[in-house]
């Protein structure tokens, strides 16, 4: 692993740098996920069901008995919750928070855990954003509401939790729209107080890098097809792919917060890390590149020693943005 902004070592991306953990942790991953039904053949709110239940990769995730919800409205009059879990004690600033799932699957209700580790590792409040779901509710839908709710905090985190200090992040569809709302939120509202942004392997190009075009059908979590399926489902036909509000890669990124992008080598998202990271550099910003050797797109949750390693690193970026 990384974080050196201006260069590479090429020993990372090689067979031999992979763990055998890591190595087990994939090959159990295709056995699982092999044969079972795709999602866009059964249905989006049978796939869902089926998360909720833990069939699947993913296990069921407990309730945290610290959570509550606030429910705040959006651009279309729509309802948005937003799941809160706070630190112990007075929050130190608020981590506003994107879960994945293809912008189709993926719940804030699924990932207590995670964002109770987050709590309490950075003494901020953990906010996560239940964004209305592709297919029902395609683009804009999903950012309209992440971005709601990064307004909502604007004005009222200082009342809500004690404190204006602002960060965002999220995984996969989460890492993308975490992008889309700081850049929406620095054009639309004049807004660029974010101390930082924690972007784990999201996609950045939804016109296809060429790490998305060329993984194939190995089912490690996420292959080529699956990344055309959920594009189809959340973009609307014939909309420019290369977008910037859509393909975050493609924006104007000047005068943005500082940035940990975290990625696995085994991902098809590879190419979007690499590529944002360099285009986050290269406009002026701060930025640091987590690089896991074999680590396939979604690591970070399951249990597993690249896991815990990034999620310190996260958490540690965290805290020093918001020192």
């Amino acid at each position: 692993m990384t974080d050196t902004p201006y260069s590479l070592d090429p020993a990372l991306f090689r067979p031999e740098a992979i763990a055998p953990e890591t190595a087990k942790l994939n090959a159990d991953l295709v056995g699982l996920l092999t044969g079972l039904p795709e999602w866009w053949v059964v249905g989006a709110e049978v796939t869902r069901d089926a998360r909720r239940r833990g069939v699947g990769p993913f296990p069921v995730s407990p309730k945290s008995p610290r959570a509550r919800t606030i429910v705040i409205t959006g651009k279309d009059g729509n309802e948005i919750p937003l799941r809160v879990i706070a630190p112990n004690g007075a929050p130190r600033g608020v981590y506003l928070h994107i879960h994945g799932g293809g912008w189709v699957l993926g719940s804030a209700e699924l990932q207590d855990p995670m964002l109770e580790r987050v709590a309490d590792n950075t003494g901020l409040a953990v906010v996560s954003v239940e964004y209305r779901l592709a297919p029902e509710h395609p683009y804009p839908a999903g950012p309209d509401d992440c971005e709601s709710a990064a307004a909502w905090l604007v004005a009222n985190a200082k009342t809500e939790f004690g404190t204006d200090v602002l960060t965002t992040g999220g995984e996969s569809a989460g890492g993308h729209l975490a992008g889309a709302t700081v850049l929406r939120m620095r054009d639309r509202y004049g807004y660029t107080g974010f101390r930082g942004a924690n972007l784990v392997y999201g996609a950045f190009d939804m016109s296809m890098t060429p790490s998305q075009r060329q993984f194939g059908d190995t089912r490690l979590v996420l292959r080529t097809i699956d990344m055309q399926q959920f594009y189809n489902a959340f973009l609307p036909t014939g909309q420019d792919r290369r977008d910037p509000d859509i393909s975050p890669l493609y924006a104007n990124l000047k005068g943005l917060c500082p940035a940990l992008f975290s990625v696995g080598t085994a991902d098809a998202l590879l190419d979007d890390t690499l590529f944002m990271h360099a285009r986050w550099i290269a406009a002026g910003n701060e930025a640091e590149l987590a690089i896991y050797p074999g680590g396939a797109h979604g690591f970070t949750l399951f249990p597993n020693a690249l896991s815990v390693e990034a999620s310190a690193r996260m958490d540690a970026f965290l805290k020093r943005v918001t020192a």
